[in-house]
């Protein structure tokens, strides 16, 4: 398999995914003090939103490409 339908696949994978979920959450530590041995650090998770829009132009780069990708030969 070539990098073009890697790509593609990779695409449409990320499309769907984005469309099924419609949000992703990671937790993002940040050191606010350290004094001594003693360390004060906060915890906040963020979500990230993806739009409806975006999983949609995935979907479709990733059909374009797998679709013309093939025929430059």
């Amino acid at each position: 398999m070539n990098a073009i339908k890697l790509t593609a696949l990779a695409l449409i994978v990320a499309g769907v995914l984005g469309l099924a979920y419609g949000s992703f959450s990671f937790t993002r530590e940040t050191h606010q003090a350290q004094i001594g041995s003693l360390s004060l650090s906060v915890q906040e998770k963020e979500t990230v939103n993806v739009p409806l829009w975006a999983g949609i132009g995935a979907i479709v780069a990733g059909a374009a490409l797998l679709l013309l990708g093939g025929k430059s030969r």
